[in-house]
Order: structure tokens, then C-alpha cells, then sequence
């Protein structure tokens, strides 16, 4: 039965504290999936015909992106170590970044476009709107790169032995991470993406139920 417990609870590492239960690997994976999912129906292009379902997807997206970064916060969870805090931090600058991201090029720039009405060219204060998002937007996916990276490295640290472990997040995580990097959650690269994301969070989060969270690195 002990054994049976400590499948999913993990204890802090560094020393007391109550013990912290990983969410499930459907939880894990779900809003990366979502994303691979409304990526398929992300238009390409911002036009007035487009420009609704531009609109209600980036509503949606508002919850979900920042749900990203959670998963892949939890992937540290009840550690104090400083590879975990640095795991938290990017995963919250990702979820701020990409979020206004979302807000500005997203909900604002959709929806202002489906209001000025068809045939209506785009003005210039539409493309003011994608000259703010994108540079916020990058600054989530640098964060977002930087958030696997650690993952990564802190798996090949903590299970340096168990390859399956630690490689199939480097070929999951990182990969999925710079295909969001070049392609948003339009398919075909953000799609796979985000979909990469998904399935690698939750491979991990299945071996720490599995496993704990391994040696503390010092």
C-alpha cells in the first residue's frame, strides 16, 4: 500500500513540506492537445472573413495558453531546488507573454477587423495591433524555449541513466517548443508543435508519478 501512495506524491527534496501530488498525464498534456486542436482551425490570414473565428479561438485561447506553462511548471512540482524556481519563473513569463499575445493580435486585432465590415482594407491601426503582439509574443516563446531546456537538462542530471527518460523529452519538448517558436499554433508546425509539448509533458509527468522526482542535483 506504501508503495502504491508514493506513485503520485512527491516530497519536497530540500526538506519538510506537505507532499505534492503531479496532476495526471491527460491533465498534463490537455492544453498543449487543446492548442494542437484549435490550431487546426486557425486561419492563416486576418481577414474580414476570417476574422470571427480568428476571434473566438484567441477567446479560448485565452485560458489555455496559460494552462501551457502550468503543465510544464508542475513537472517541478514541491521542489525548492534552483533549476525548479528557474522552471517557474519561465513558465510564468511564457503564460504573461503569450497571453498579451493572445489579447492583442488575437481577441483585439479579430475583433476590430470583423468591425469594420467587409471589403474594408485592413487600416493602419490593425497593423499597429500585430506590432505590438509580436514582439510580446516572442519574448513568451524565448521563455517557453528556455523552459524546456531546463526540463531537459535537469532529466539528464536527475536520470542520467534511464535514457527513455530524459530522450524522449528532448525529442518531444524541445522540438515542439521552437516549432511554436516558428509557428504560433497555425498548422502544420505549430500544430505539431504544440502537440509535441503535449505528449512530452505528459510522458514526464507519468515517469515522476512512477518514479519521484529523483536525486537532488546538490
Amino acid at each position: 500500500m506504501a508503495g502504491k501512495t508514493s506513485t503520485s506524491v512527491l516530497r519536497d527534496p530540500a526538506g519538510a513540506g506537505a507532499p505534492v501530488r503531479v496532476p495526471h498525464p491527460g491533465l498534463v498534456a490537455a492544453p498543449a492537445l487543446a492548442l494542437a486542436v484549435a490550431g487546426l482551425f486557425h486561419p492563416h490570414s486576418l481577414t474580414y472573413d476570417s476574422s470571427w473565428r480568428w476571434f473566438t479561438l484567441h477567446v479560448a485561447g485565452l485560458v489555455v495558453f496559460p494552462l501551457v506553462g502550468w503543465a510544464l511548471a508542475v513537472l517541478v512540482a514541491g521542489r525548492r531546488d534552483p533549476l525548479a524556481w528557474l522552471v517557474r519563473l519561465g513558465a510564468y513569463t511564457y503564460a504573461t507573454f503569450y497571453t498579451a499575445l493572445d489579447v492583442v493580435s488575437g481577441l483585439a486585432a479579430g475583433w476590430v477587423t470583423h468591425q469594420l465590415g467587409p471589403g474594408v482594407p485592413r487600416p493602419e491601426a490593425v497593423s499597429q495591433l500585430f506590432a505590438i503582439g509580436t514582439p510580446l509574443g516572442r519574448v513568451g516563446e524565448w521563455a517557453l524555449i528556455a523552459v524546456v531546456l531546463a526540463l531537459v537538462v535537469d532529466r539528464l542530471v536527475r536520470h542520467r541513466g534511464d535514457v527513455a527518460t530524459w530522450a524522449v523529452g528532448a525529442l518531444t519538448l524541445l522540438p515542439g517548443a521552437w516549432l511554436v517558436h516558428i509557428g504560433h499554433i497555425f498548422a502544420p508546425e505549430g500544430v505539431l508543435g504544440t502537440a509535441l509539448i503535449g505528449v512530452g509533458g505528459a510522458f514526464w509527468a507519468h515517469r515522476l508519478r512512477s518514479r519521484g522526482p529523483g536525486p537532488a542535483t546538490g
